[in-house]
């Protein structure tokens, strides 16, 4: 288990934790929650080593092995799927033993070798990466891309598929939902809740805490507060502490101020003087139980739009998608993702845009806001329609070396000179007041924006959209670094907006508070989705089966084909090495025999795991699993076959050679 007994941990002058004690047992899943600025990451940085404690004790087991998502951006041109295989560090370290014993003529270390090697899953640690890079919404085409060849996002999935490819007792996960749409989400909340061992997390999404995590940490006022149960339990107790505390605060100041009536009366008469200096003293050692302040200390509005046009806009037939790349081929025709749509937006609608990865989403939304083209059919905009785009890549837009100050004068500047100024005010010490009210305040509104968090650079995009006084909001992922109270904030203002919202989010907390309808983008074009989120959650995970089930037919015929590959090259090395006795050198039967050791020990390997699938699949197992250990056995035995030809061919090779 994990033990933090009394400990104080600092940053620089800042004390996060003082004198703090908690208990955390072997298998847990807990969530870790807390004020931005308490100490969340801190206490992770305690946990995987990176910090020492000031003071008090901690304990961790020393052989518990552990899985966290690097932080760093990946630079390597390994596939997708050899740099996620390579972040199982006891395969890795059963490979570098293989190579090893290689360079040896230790036959028995190479057999063990051999053997720790199958026991860390060799046999199917691709196959293992791979279905974690499909299940983060990778497409089958996208393995063997490059690493460096994806953007940003995606090889922070990447780095999410590499550390739950680890085998780890303790799994710290910081923020894994940042970077995920929704069915990427729904994937990972499946195998997390299959994870065996202990998992602390950190994340701002309430119904993924609540789907993964059954005891909730919270770190306040400086301690670390145990609540047994997920993140909505905690809020219950929490709300009920609050009460108590409060009810406490307000009894204990009634008698405060009996007390001081007391003293004010009577510390002026000699009779009453010793009593009321008793008074003064209860007062002194009373302890003083401060009330408690909600924490969701920001709050903010949209300002009601200058005109609602109905319809926002209509669509008749239209495509949508990108332009052939500018150093393309001549004749390269467009990339079109979405087709044939004839839908219309109307004032005061609030859809939610569902839909898989890679489907559109992304695309229709971009279309809609004006970034992309129309790539066929006609939208029309209603007279007055006045755009609020908040973009999944919003916060890469804006510059890192201007203030929050100079990006609101500059926006008042653009606007202004395309006629689109709506009565706001303009003045500077009228910008500087409206950037208060997203707690941009005193030296703030003068700070680099580049030296900001996600979540600060993510309100003052908020800021600047809430400025333009919109009358359509196109949010695509508007959450990503928003923690939670400011996502309630957020989601309290879509709900009094008078305008139209379209709505991107893996956040379903926000969708269900905010969307009264949803769009289905699916397959090429898009319909109404006539269920609620937790049908959506089952198509997520019907889709994704019947992909697995692609990618299981295409691996399949790889397959086939790499052995028909291996037989040709075995059948050539056997006809090669049909040579006269009296031409083979002392050094090239020394070779065969190495050869034919590690053939034995490979095919000892392959027996050992052909009875593994056989007795799995004797077992009445699941028909998926029936499936995966029916292709399995199919190319053990394969290899098996190859190998013992092999085998066969060596043997003779030595039989006629000189004996050494």
């Amino acid at each position: 288990m994990i033990t933090l007994k009394n400990v104080t941990l600092r940053r620089s002058a800042k004390v996060l934790l003082d004198g703090a004690s908690v208990t955390l047992n072997p298998g847990e899943k807990v969530g870790l929650v807390g004020r931005n600025g308490a100490g969340k990451s801190s206490l992770f940085a305690l946990l995987n080593g990176n910090l020492h404690e000031d003071a008090g004790e901690y304990y961790i087991p020393t052989q518990w092995r552990m899985g966290q998502v690097a932080q760093d951006m990946p630079e390597t041109d390994q596939s997708a799927t050899e740099f996620v295989v390579e972040g199982d560090t006891v395969l890795n370290a059963a490979r570098q033993e293989v190579a090893a014993s290689e360079a040896t003529d230790d036959y028995d270390r190479m057999a063990h070798a051999y053997m720790a090697l199958h026991d860390a899953g060799e046999h199917d640690a691709a196959s293992r990466a791979q279905a974690l890079i499909l299940g983060l919404g990778f497409k089958t085409s996208e393995l063997e891309r490059p690493v460096n060849s994806f953007s940003g996002g995606w090889r922070m999935r990447l780095q999410l598929a590499r550390a739950l490819m680890c085998p780890s007792d303790l799994l710290l996960l910081d923020e894994p939902t940042n970077h995920l749409d929704l069915d990427a989400l729904v994937w990972l909340e499946a195998w997390l809740k299959k994870y065996e061992g202990t998992m602390v997390v950190i994340s701002h999404d309430r119904e993924f805490l609540d789907a993964v995590t059954t005891v909730t940490l919270h770190i306040d006022g400086s301690k670390l507060v145990r609540y047994g149960g997920n993140y909505s339990k905690f809020e219950d107790l929490r709300a009920e502490q609050i009460e108590l505390q409060q009810n406490a605060f307000s009894k204990q100041q009634d008698k405060i101020a009996h007390l001081q009536k007391f003293i004010a009366r009577f510390k002026a008469k000699a009779s009453k003087a010793k009593q009321a200096q008793s008074r003064v003293k209860a007062l002194d050692r009373m302890e003083k139980i401060a009330p408690l302040l909600s924490e969701a200390d920001f709050t903010f509005e949209f300002k009601e739009p200058a005109n609602l046009p109905n319809p926002m806009l209509s669509m008749q037939g239209v495509s949508f998608g990108y332009p052939p790349p500018e150093d393309a081929p001549a004749g390269t025709g467009p990339t079109v993702i979405v087709q044939n749509v004839s839908r219309s937006v109307l004032a005061g609608q609030r859809i939610g845009i569902l839909g898989a990865n890679g489907q559109g989403k992304s695309t229709l939304v971009k279309t809609v806001a004006r970034d992309l083209k129309a790539l066929g059919g006609e939208v029309t905009e209603g007279k007055g329609l006045n755009i609020g785009y908040f973009a999944q890549q919003e916060l890469d837009v804006l510059r890192p070396a201007d203030t929050p100050l100079e990006h609101m004068i500059r926006l008042v500047k653009e606007l202004t000179a395309l006629g689109k100024i709506a009565g706001q005010a303009t003045r500077e010490q009228d910008l500087r007041s409206f950037l208060g009210t997203f707690n941009f305040s005193g030296d703030m509104v003068k700070q680099a924006v580049g030296s900001m968090s996600g979540g600060e650079k993510a309100r003052l995009v908020l800021c600047m959209i809430v400025w333009q006084r919109p009358n359509l909001l196109l949010l695509d992922e508007p959450t990503n670094h928003l923690d939670l109270a400011t996502r309630e904030a957020l989601s309290m203002a879509l709900n009094e907006f008078e305008g139209t919202v379209m709505l991107v989010s893996h956040d379903r907390a926000l969708l269900r508070a905010v969307c009264d309808e949803f769009w289905m983008v699916s397959r090429g074009g898009v319909a109404p989705f006539d269920g609620d989120l937790d049908d959506y959650q089952k198509y997520l995970l019907d889709e994704a089966k019947r992909q697995r089930e692609l990618a299981k037919e295409e691996a399949k015929a790889e397959a086939d084909k790499a052995k028909g590959a291996a037989k040709a090259g075995v059948n050539k090395v056997a006809t090669e090495q049909k040579v006269s006795p009296n031409a083979v050198s002392t050094e090239q039967v020394r070779k065969w025999k190495k050869e034919l050791q590690a053939t034995e020990a490979r095919i000892q390997v392959l027996n050992a795991e052909g009875a593994d699938m056989e007795s799995k699949l004797a077992s009445n197992p699941h028909p998926a699993e029936i499936a995966e250990a029916g292709k399995r056995l199919k190319m053990v035995n394969a290899e098996l076959k190859a190998l013992e030809d092999q085998w066969l061919e060596l043997s003779t090779q030595l039989e006629g050679a000189p004996q050494i």
